[in-house]
C-alpha cells in the first residue's frame, strides 16, 4: 500500500502537468500503451507468465475493466478542473464504498471497530482539507464519481485476484482499455509529445502500472475493508510533500488531522494484529 500512495500521488502531479497539452483520453492511452509494452516485454523475458493469461474469467476482467476506464478518465478530469483538495475530499469517500461493497459482495465482515477506524481516518481527512461548501459545484460530482468507480475497481480486483495472476490483471487492463482510451484520442496527439514532458511522461508511465501492481498484491493478502482505509495516509503525505518541496503552510488543520488518520490507520491494523496473530505475508513469486 506505500507503493500504492505513492503512485496515485505521482499519478496526480503527471496528470495535472500533462493536461497543459494532452486531454485526459490522451493521456491515459499513452499510461495504457506504456504498461502493455512493459507486460509483453516482461512476458517475452519470463514465458511462464502467460500460463495466467486464461479467459476462464474474461467476462469479470471486461466489467472490472469498463468500470475502472469510466473512473480513471472522470478522476484525471475532475484533477484538471478542480482544486486538489475538493478531488481528493471526495476521493476518500472510497474507503466507505469499500467497505459497504466488500461486505455485500465478498462476505467481508464490517466490524465496529474496522467502521469505526474508517470514520476517524474520514474524519482526519476532512479536517485536513476542510473544504468549504463554495468548493463544491456540480463538477465536484466527477470526483465523488471517481471514488465510487474506484470502490468497485477494488472489490472486483479483490475477487480476482481469488483465482487471477497480478500479470492477468494487469495484462487484461491494459489491453481492454488501450482501444478504449483511443477511441476518444486525436490520431496524431503523439506528435504533441516534446523533450519538456519527459519527466510527466516517465510518471504516468511508471505510476499508471505500479499503481495496481501494490494495490492488486495488497488485496491479495488483506481485506478490502483493511487494505483500503490505509489509503487514507496519502493526505497527510500530499500535505508534508507541499510543505518540503513547494512552500505550503502546515497549520493546526493538518496536524491535528494527521493525527487522527494516523490514529485510525494504527487502531485498524493492531485490531487487526491481534484478530490474527499467526498470518504472515505470503511469498508473491508464485502469484505475480
Amino acid at each position: 500500500m506505500a507503493g500504492s500512495i505513492a503512485s496515485y500521488i505521482a499519478a496526480a502531479l503527471a496528470v495535472r502537468a500533462l493536461a497543459k497539452s494532452l486531454s485526459v483520453f490522451e493521456i491515459m492511452s499513452l499510461r495504457s500503451a506504456s504498461g502493455l509494452i512493459f507486460l509483453v516485454a516482461l512476458m517475452a523475458v519470463r514465458p511462464n507468465m502467460r500460463r495466467g493469461l486464461t479467459s476462464r474469467r474474461i467476462g469479470l476482467h471486461l466489467v472490472r475493466n469498463s468500470v475502472h476506464f469510466v473512473g480513471q478518465i472522470i478522476w484525471a478530469l475532475a484533477i484538471t478542473l478542480l482544486p486538489f483538495a475538493t478531488v481528493f475530499a471526495l476521493e476518500f469517500t472510497a474507503p466507505i464504498w469499500v467497505a459497504l461493497l466488500a461486505a455485500v459482495l465478498l462476505g467481508e465482515r464490517l466490524t465496529l471497530t474496522r467502521a469505526a477506524s474508517i470514520a476517524l481516518c474520514l474524519t482526519g481527512v476532512f479536517v485536513i482539507l476542510h473544504p468549504g461548501l463554495a468548493s463544491f459545484t456540480p463538477v465536484a460530482l466527477l470526483a465523488l464519481g471517481a471514488a465510487i468507480t474506484r470502490a468497485f475497481t477494488d472489490v472486483v480486483t479483490k475477487k480476482l485476484t481469488q483465482t487471477e495472476t497480478t500479470f492477468a490483471i494487469l495484462f487484461w487492463m491494459n489491453l481492454m482499455q488501450l482501444p478504449m482510451n483511443l477511441a476518444g484520442s486525436d490520431p496524431l496527439f503523439i506528435t504533441k509529445l516534446d523533450a519538456s514532458m519527459a519527466l510527466p511522461l516517465i510518471g504516468i508511465a511508471v505510476a499508471g502500472l505500479s499503481t495496481h501492481l501494490c494495490i492488486a498484491q495488497a488485496l491479495r493478502y488483506g481485506d478490502a475493508i483493511v487494505v483500503v482505509p490505509l489509503d487514507f495516509l496519502r493526505v497527510p503525505l500530499i500535505a508534508l510533500i507541499g510543505w518540503s518541496f513547494y512552500g505550503e503552510g502546515l497549520d493546526a488543520f493538518v496536524l491535528v488531522g494527521a493525527s487522527l488518520v494516523m490514529a485510525g490507520v494504527i487502531w485498524n491494523l493492531r485490531t487487526e494484529a491481534r484478530a490474527h496473530p499467526q498470518s504472515g505475508w505470503i511469498p508473491l513469486s508464485g502469484k505475480i
